[in-house]
């Protein structure tokens, strides 16, 4: 009863830890990321200048997020329950998941502009900050991967140092 009690505070913990994390993460990523002028007038919308580079660096500002948030929430799910890694990884990808789907979510609607709209009611051409997306959708995968190897490592280094003590006492 003790186990399922410890195991379902873990999973509780990383989803409350993870889900607070997104949101706050969102907002850091809606002031970090760079935002690509684009050009709006009747008919249709286009940005200013091919400028990948702008896109690029908002995939990687939230990769970099996602990065530094699967490394803090799993340590600490880790310093939590280290003696049963199976549940810090279920919690890790959970907190993963969720945190990366709301940093998603509130990043790309804190800056949001109803497009269509505006080409339906401009006359003259305009130039605003086109609105924060993630280009390509695997970056939402960082967070739990990063999750995942942490919780590798911290288990293969914990089943090094059991082997190397179990063969230095067989001698």
């Amino acid at each position: 009863m003790t186990f399922i009690r410890r195991t379902s505070a873990v999973i509780t913990a990383g989803l409350a830890v993870g889900a607070l994390s997104g949101l706050a993460l969102g907002v850091i990523w809606w002031r970090l990321a760079p935002r690509v002028p684009l050009v709006v007038r009747s008919g249709d919308a286009y940005p200013a200048n091919y400028q990948p580079d702008g896109y690029l660096a908002a995939d990687v500002s939230f990769a970099a997020l996602a990065i530094f948030a699967g490394l803090a929430v799993t340590i600490g799910l880790l310093v939590m329950r280290r003696e049963h890694p199976l549940s810090v990884l279920v919690a890790g990808l959970l907190a993963g998941g969720v945190g990366s789907i709301l940093m998603w979510f509130v990043g790309s609607r804190l800056g949001s502009v109803d497009i269509t709209g505006l080409i339906a009611t401009t006359m003259d051409e305009a130039v605003i900050e086109a609105p924060l997306k993630v280009s390509m959708p695997a970056l939402l995968l960082v967070w739990p991967i990063t999750a995942a190897l942490v919780i590798f490592a911290v288990s293969f280094a914990d089943w090094w140092g059991a082997a190397k003590k179990n063969a230095r006492s067989s001698r």
